[in-house]
């Protein structure tokens, strides 16, 4: 069975997309840590980062790391902090979340967020790519 990421990638369900290449896609998170949490993912379907084949996971790694720096450009906060845990979502997936604070890191507070300025933050992201 496809994850919900893999019907995003097909566009199946729709996303708040900030980057895309032929094979990885960077979306916001609809639960966010905070304000411009993005997801970064391979577009082929793997549960688990180490599973990926080398060119994969380098390809992922650099990918995430440019989405990374355009959302310190976007969004104010001290860093961008990376986590990959993986469990809720059975598709890799890379978190890249804007960091005021350690809970910002911890999934447990949650930002809300509108519609309109999930598209806000997408556009400011996309701009300084």
């Amino acid at each position: 069975m496809a994850s919900i990421f893999t019907k995003i990638v097909k566009g199946e369900i729709p996303c708040y997309k900030v980057a895309e290449t032929d094979d990885f896609l960077a979306f916001l998170d609809v639960n966010p840590n905070s304000k411009g949490h993005t997801l970064c993912i391979p577009k082929k379907e793997v549960d688990k980062l180490f599973d990926l084949d080398e060119a994969t996971y380098n390809g992922l790694m650099a990918f995430s790391r440019r989405v990374a720096i355009a959302i310190e450009k976007a969004i104010p906060c001290k860093r961008v902090g990376v986590s990959v845990i993986g469990l809720e979502v059975p598709h890799v997936h890379v978190h890249l979340i804007p960091l005021h604070s350690m809970e910002d890191a911890r999934f447990i507070q949650k930002a809300r967020l509108s519609p309109d300025a999930f598209q806000e933050i997408a556009k400011a992201i996309q701009a300084k790519l």
